[in-house]
């Protein structure tokens, strides 16, 4: 899938063993596509220690709200794995397009992306409300 505009994204070195999974074993599913997206991003990461991330950056278990750059639609969901996904309550998984461009964006910062239909996507992250991976690694 090709993409246009790639920002520099940082993922925890937590979210980054776990997901480097997922992605693996999700290119060997119906996840094809998105999972080789989800990798993508993940090979050109900036790795830090999880009491390194800045609050503004997308992790797992993050509420975001996204701005969709082709129509304007703004939305707050929650970027989650596979198996917690729950679109009625907002749970994105990192396992859509959605979920595995959001992941390691910061405030401000948008990223494109080819669709598998051939339409060109976009998202701009406009706010991250909660983030649970640096609170975490503060309060151990």
């Amino acid at each position: 899938m090709e993409q246009v505009n790639r920002p520099p994204i940082t993922v925890s070195s937590i979210n980054f063993d776990r997901l480097s999974w997922i992605a693996t074993a999700g290119v060997h599913s119906h996840h094809d596509a998105v999972a080789a997206m989800l990798a993508d991003e993940l090979g050109r990461a900036d790795v830090v220690a999880p009491d390194a991330i800045r609050p503004d950056v997308v992790t797992m278990h993050s509420k975001v709200e996204y701005q969709d750059d082709v129509t304007g639609q703004t939305r707050r969901i929650t970027v989650v794995y596979p198996d917690e996904e729950d679109l009625d309550a907002g749970r994105v998984s990192v396992l859509t397009h959605i979920g595995a461009a959001v992941i390691g964006l910061s405030e401000g910062q948008s990223i494109e992306w080819q669709s598998p239909k051939g339409g060109w996507r976009g998202l701009t992250v406009l706010r991250v409300h909660f983030q649970p991976e640096r609170m975490a690694a503060l309060s151990a």
